[in-house]
């Protein structure tokens, strides 16, 4: 990998900054707010923040990077692409139950839904989302799908995850505005209280971890190489005498065509 230091340095950095995001955001709902609970009231509101960025933010992040960890260019592709998929799953069951929590408090104080900007985004995002993982479990994980239908839907997929992973950063930041408007009255949002301030920063945080994960997802030189390139390294590599090399990635020869393993970087 070229520039292995830089790579590390900002995986590093985003993986700190989303952590501290998710830690900002535990600390908004439960210092600042009314806490976590499922009763119809604001405290069930709140999940909804805590679990987007938890899960459609923080883990949809470390999903669409994971393939470009060189840690894991070992790991046969097959359990990479488990590995994908396993995060991108939870991170929707967590999106999906933070909609049902916003919904449930919005019913029970007779607050009408989906008048927002932020939250037709935000339901466009999980209903793209949730096809994303439904067409990439059934392309990429099926044996059934046939090689040129993974070839020519990688660039679609990938370029989808990616404009998915965008639009939520923008629906969060569009929500945390929305909802200190909407709650701080007494001193006013426009004054700047400490809440305000805090949940700004949080808003930062969550921005330069989107940018950061991009900037990771794009770079060419930091992606998986090709299962012929992990092939000839790992043949290369001294073994102890009386000992057999013997891995699912160097056993089963590679047959996706170029085109594919070039677009696997930020999805399954």
């Amino acid at each position: 990998m070229e520039n292995y230091r830089l790579f590390l340095a900002l995986l590093v950095f985003a993986f700190a900054v989303g952590f501290v995001s998710v830690v900002f955001v535990l600390r908004w709902v439960l210092h600042f707010r009314e806490g976590l609970g499922w009763d119809g009231g604001a405290a069930e509101f709140n999940w909804h923040p805590l679990l987007v960025v938890i899960g459609f933010i923080f883990l949809q992040g470390i999903a669409i990077v994971v393939y470009r960890l060189p840690w894991t260019w070992k790991c046969s592709k097959l359990m990479m692409k488990f590995i994908h998929a396993g995060l991108n799953v939870l991170a929707f069951i967590l999106a999906a139950i933070s909609l049902v929590a916003v919904f449930d408090f919005h019913n029970a104080k007779k607050i009408p839904n989906m008048y927002s900007l932020h939250s037709w985004v935000g339901l466009t995002a999980i209903i793209l989302y949730s096809l994303q993982i439904v067409l990439g479990i059934g392309i990429y994980l099926l044996p059934i799908s046939p090689v040129h239908l993974r070839a020519a839907f990688m660039p679609i997929h990938v370029y989808s995850g990616l404009f998915i992973f965008t639009s939520v950063i923008a629906a969060a930041l569009m929500g945390i505005t929305e909802k200190l408007i909407f709650a701080l009255n007494k001193p006013p949002y426009k004054d700047s209280p400490e809440e305000a301030t805090f949940v700004n920063v949080l808003g930062l945080l969550i921005s330069v971890f989107g940018g950061l994960i991009l900037w990771i997802a794009t770079r060419p030189s930091w992606k998986r190489p090709s299962e012929q390139v992990l092939h000839s390294q790992h043949s290369r590599e001294p073994t102890p005498a009386g000992t057999k090399v013997s891995t699912a990635m160097s056993e089963r020869p590679n047959t996706e065509p170029s085109s594919e393993v070039h677009g696997r970087n930020a999805k399954m």
